[in-house]
């Protein structure tokens, strides 16, 4: 019978043991877990996106978005001949490619096939090995994108 009741008072000390161990654990305080708020995913918007710096400046005044993204696009490149004109294309994937239609050193209507990649808020342009025209891209998922002159969001200046 001391044995029986010697079993018992060890088992339930065991017991009891295991069960105060598990609420110890259990009223540790949980640290709080921090969660940031979602970032709001920059978006292409109508108005001009502008690059200026060592001499040179771009930029592309966007003025309709909807299919079609159109706009107005002019390049000063340092000892180069600034060409002004129009913007008429897509965005596909990050990737906006569209046709330029400017006039350069007096003659109008030259066309060159040109691209942005839109990421965080910059446009950067896009360059590849153009067709036998000289005024398309041969193989528009093989561009590579150059950030040396990235096109930030300014307020436009008109003059």
């Amino acid at each position: 019978m001391k044995k029986i009741v010697f079993t018992s008072l060890v088992l339930l000390l065991v017991f009891a043991c295991k069960t105060k161990e598990s609420k110890e654990v259990d009223s540790v305080p949980e640290e709080p877990v921090t969660v940031a708020p979602p970032q709001p995913v920059p978006t292409l918007e109508e108005g001009c996106y502008t690059y200026e710096g060592n001499g040179n400046k771009v930029v592309l005044e966007i003025t309709h978005i909807n299919e079609t993204v159109l706009g107005n696009l002019s390049y000063a490149i340092s000892e180069k001949d600034a060409n002004t004109g129009t913007f008429a294309g897509e965005l596909l994937d990050s990737v906006l490619i569209g046709k330029y239609t400017f006039m350069s050193e007096g003659t109008q209507g030259n066309t060159r096939e040109v691209a942005f990649l839109f990421k965080d808020g910059q446009l950067i342009e896009g360059y590849g090995e153009l067709d036998e025209t000289g005024r398309a891209f041969k193989d528009k998922s093989a561009l590579s994108f150059s950030s040396s002159m990235p096109l930030s969001k300014t307020d436009c200046e008109h003059d």
